[in-house]
């Protein structure tokens, strides 16, 4: 019995610019989203944190985007099903975290004064769900249609960013919240 043509010629070179479009389009929209909270957050006399690295999570996602539209187009591997059914578990993920955070989601570390860290929904149970959903996009997203070297090198980039600057920094920031979680039994 043999296959279908188009079952056996769904191969990630197909996909890459479908997702790859998806993705930035996702991104643009985020982008309209976060510069319209942090004019609300800087209308409050919010504080920004970090400004320096900023500038490194554009390049980061920039070339990811470049590099996985590049790898996947070149690509001769099938759709992985498994990675991009993972990938496609994080968006919703994505917008439950946008959602939880309201306001004062951004993609930058903006402290508004008198604000509270949020500590509800996903945030009860994982510290920094946002960049969970990142990094398990980085590295999905290129192993669903065959870039392999895209998933590893994002990855590690975003470790190193995430682990040592972005991360330690957000949580010196968020420790001029007060505290307002219940006590913990």
């Amino acid at each position: 019995m043999t296959s279908r043509p188009e079952a056996r010629s769904f191969t990630g070179a197909r996909l890459t610019p479908w997702l790859v479009g998806f993705i930035v389009a996702q991104r643009l929209l985020e982008l309209r989203v976060a510069r319209s909270n942090e004019r609300w957050a800087r209308e409050r006399g919010a504080v920004e944190h970090g400004r320096a690295h900023y500038p490194l999570f554009f390049l980061l996602h920039g070339g990811w985007l470049a590099a996985l539209l590049i790898e996947g187009r070149r690509s001769r591997a099938r759709v992985s099903w498994g990675w991009l059914l993972l990938w496609l578990v994080m968006q919703p993920t994505r917008v439950l975290v946008i959602r939880t955070l309201g306001r004062y989601w951004n993609t930058r570390v903006l402290i508004v004064p008198g604000g509270e860290r949020v500590r509800r929904g996903l945030f009860a149970r994982v510290r920094h769900p946002n960049y969970l959903v990142v990094a398990t996009e980085l590295l999905s997203a290129p192993l669903a249609v065959g870039a392999p070297r895209t998933a590893l090198v994002a990855s590690l980039l975003n470790a190193a960013l995430l682990l040592l600057i972005r991360i330690p920094l957000e949580e010196r920031a968020l420790q001029s919240y007060r505290d307002t979680s219940p006590p913990q039994a």
